[in-house]
């Protein structure tokens, strides 16, 4: 029956889903080099373990997006807070963090505003709604779970052995650990936001009689607005005020958030409108990730030949999800299906 793929396709799904986050995540930004494949092992536990966690929750509680994009905030949160801890660390990685955020370092928050915003944009929106964009968009009905209780609770287990060994490797490696406030108030933060994520998108949003822009349109625009926010990186060092960077980050954020919400309530809109929205954000990574390796100390000839064929993988995956939505689309009834908007 279309839109009832059979178990084992829903597993292949979720773990698609399970080795995409960091892919995406970690490599095509060009944080890894492509030699240190094989660590993936160590980096899907807790990217795949989030990402697929956040993606079962919101679809078996029967919420969409507006649940998920807040809960990927929550485990921005998570990743980059109790398990990292590079909100606090000034020199996180053999870098001085605490030097390039100085400028809008705030003691009572105890990190930088800027370094915030950071990690919420890149692990929000690439390390887990990205990747799961681009895997329900295989799967004829996306809102479907994947996962039974025994999958479900299997995840949250590896997730968390992986957040916990990642953590304790880190504090081991770094030879720092925050503070029992800076834990408290983090902790405080991420309850808050999980239960904001159930409290947003109770419903549905209004539908607008108005048509959404073509598929082409939204690609474009969000990579035009994905590459903005990391245009910042490519300017001289002060050559705008740190201050303005961050109003900036919050005008961008906000008006994305709005535009791109307005536009998912018009009318038409539909699998090729959310492949072209997480696919614009996606090349925008694949441009991103030959900067930032670089960036990163990988050596210029690795880091290239690395980013090239991560770069040709996003655009062969996205090549791919086209090539599904064009299948389902001319296998599924003509009529009598309601369009799935969530």
């Amino acid at each position: 029956m279309i839109g009832q793929p059979l178990p084992r396709h829903r597993l292949l799904f979720a773990f698609g889903l399970f080795l995409l986050a960091p892919l995406v995540g970690e490599f095509l930004l060009g944080n890894q080099p492509v030699t240190q494949l094989p660590g993936l092992v160590l980096f899907a536990p807790l990217y795949g373990g989030g990402a697929l966690l956040i993606r079962e929750v919101a679809r078996r509680a029967g919420r969409g997006w507006p649940t998920m994009i807040v809960l990927a905030a929550a485990y921005a949160l998570v990743e980059e807070g109790p398990v990292d801890q590079m909100l606090w660390n000034p020199h996180y990685g053999g870098f001085d963090i605490g030097a390039a955020y100085a400028a809008t370092h705030v003691p009572l928050l105890g990190t930088s505003v800027q370094l915030l915003q950071d990690v919420l944009a890149m692990h929000t929106v690439w390390s887990i709604c990205v990747p799961i964009a681009l895997v329900e968009t295989f799967c004829r009905d996306r809102t479907r779970p994947w996962l039974g209780g025994f999958g479900l609770t299997v995840t949250a287990v590896v997730f968390g052995a992986g957040a916990v060994f990642l953590g304790f490797a880190q504090a081991e490696s770094e030879g720092f650990v925050a503070s029992a406030g800076q834990f408290a108030g983090a902790g405080a933060a991420i309850a808050a936001l999980i239960v904001l994520a159930f409290a947003v998108g109770r419903r549905p949003g209004p539908r607008r009689a108005v048509d959404a822009p073509a598929p082409v349109a939204v690609g474009v625009t969000a990579f035009a607005v994905s590459s903005a926010y990391w245009a910042r990186d490519l300017l001289p060092d002060e050559a705008v005020p740190a201050w303005v960077l961050v109003g900036a980050w919050c005008v961008l954020a906000g008006g994305s958030v709005l535009l791109f919400g307005r536009w998912a309530r018009g009318r038409g809109w539909g699998a090729r409108h959310r492949l072209a929205l997480a696919g614009g954000a996606l090349v925008t990574y694949a441009w991103v990730g030959f900067e930032h390796g670089w960036d990163m100390g990988v050596p210029h000839a690795l880091s290239v030949s690395g980013n090239v064929v991560f770069a040709c993988g996003a655009l062969l995956l996205l090549a791919l999800a086209a090539r599904g939505l064009r299948r389902h689309e001319g296998a599924a009834p003509r009529h009598g299906v309601p369009a799935v908007t969530r």
